[in-house]
């Protein structure tokens, strides 16, 4: 066991500096991140992080591929954005409304995901939806247009440097290590399994909302997309419950986000303040992260989580007020929402009569 896990350690660090593919794409990740870093801060986004993030997970495959993706993502952030404004408007500070339409928006938002062609403008709906709710809710006196604004800028920003660099390297680097062509999404149509598991994130999110003015949440608008970020499991894997592989996405992104903040932590001990330490972290985190998730389709996930642990640690709204503790606050978010979804998935699981699933897919395509 032990001579085993040393090969493979050996071989992912032999990888890792070897010129190919693999490198390419982290390579790729690194500029895009550090480009929409500078972007966000040009164009006056808030929270920069969130537009490093786009940056990140835009990055697959082709160049038409990760087009098509931040197409999807920029018309999925102006629909959710759009419907949060309006809805505010017609009711704002009720809460029974707002756990009403959070749960709704946010499960339809994910079924959406898991059964529609263009999953993924679905997936950016629900989840821009239910971050201005939910930070509108924690924050009554917040403009929620100027948060609906700034949502659009940061997705912006990811975007066009994703895109940037992406035709930057497709007529450099990938001209010698092309990419490899992901399967496009096939629709499914309409699937009782994935209404139940929709059914169950919308109450996950509804609880979320209901508890908000009782429970302490520092970052209400990050549990909420935990909430949603880790019911993005195949279809085919469901059966009757998703406690399995929902289950085995909670374990990776609580793993990715403790390994990836621990890292985070000891580069911004190190660093003391120093911008070029901390960028210099930054990429090392990215290329860490990217690397495990090119590793194969079990680690996809794990690998994700960990650079979004760093991100959120290593990218501060302003490099002159850097602290550790706007990262502690998510991560702690992170875990709450982890901490509500949990027991609506068992009551699922043993409350529904238990039906075999079909052969799961991978579990390593989510995007958030």
């Amino acid at each position: 066991m032990t001579s085993r896990l040393a090969d493979r350690i050996s071989n992912e660090l032999r990888v890792l500096f070897t010129p190919g593919r693999r490198m390419a794409d982290e390579l790729e990740c690194v500029a895009s991140v550090l480009l929409a870093i500078v972007l966000a801060h040009l164009i006056g986004a808030k929270m920069i992080a969130w537009a490093a993030f786009t940056a990140f997970v835009l990055m697959k495959g082709s160049m038409s591929e990760t087009f098509l993706r931040g197409v999807l993502r920029m018309i999925g952030t102006l629909l959710g954005a759009t419907l949060a404004i309006w809805f505010v408007r017609l009711s704002p500070g009720n809460l029974w409304a707002t756990m009403l339409v959070t749960a709704l928006v946010g499960g339809v938002g994910l079924y959406g995901t898991l059964t529609a062609h263009r999953s993924y403008a679905w997936l950016l709906f629900g989840l821009t939806f239910v971050m201005i709710l939910l930070d509108k809710l924690q924050q009554p006196g917040i403009d929620v247009q100027a948060l609906a604004v700034t949502r659009v800028l940061e997705v912006g920003a990811g975007t066009v440097a994703c895109v940037v660099v992406s035709l930057v390297s497709t007529l450099s680097l990938r001209r010698w290590w092309p990419p490899t062509p992901n399967p496009p999404a096939q629709p499914v149509g309409w699937h009782p399994d994935a209404a139940r598991h929709a059914a169950q994130t919308g109450i996950a999110l509804s609880l979320l909302t209901l508890l908000s003015p009782f429970v302490p949440i520092p970052e209400l608008a990050q549990a909420g997309v935990t909430v949603m970020a880790v019911m993005i499991v195949p279809v085919a894997g469901l059966g009757s419950s998703g406690l399995a592989p929902v289950g085995r996405r909670l374990r990776h992104r609580a793993l990715g986000c403790l390994a990836g903040g621990a890292l985070a932590s000891l580069v911004l001990l190190v660093a003391g303040g120093s911008v070029p330490v901390l960028v210099a972290g930054t990429c090392l985190g990215i290329v860490a992260g990217r690397h495990i998730e090119n590793g194969g389709p079990a680690r996809a996930y794990l690998g994700l989580q960990f650079t979004l642990a760093v991100l959120i640690v290593l990218i501060p709204d302003s490099y002159s007020n850097v602290a550790i503790e706007p990262g502690l606050k998510r991560f702690i978010s992170v875990f709450i929402g982890m901490a509500v979804l949990v027991p609506i998935l068992l009551a699922g699981h043993f409350l529904v009569p238990e039906r075999k699933a079909a052969e799961p897919a991978a579990d390593g395509s989510a995007s958030e």
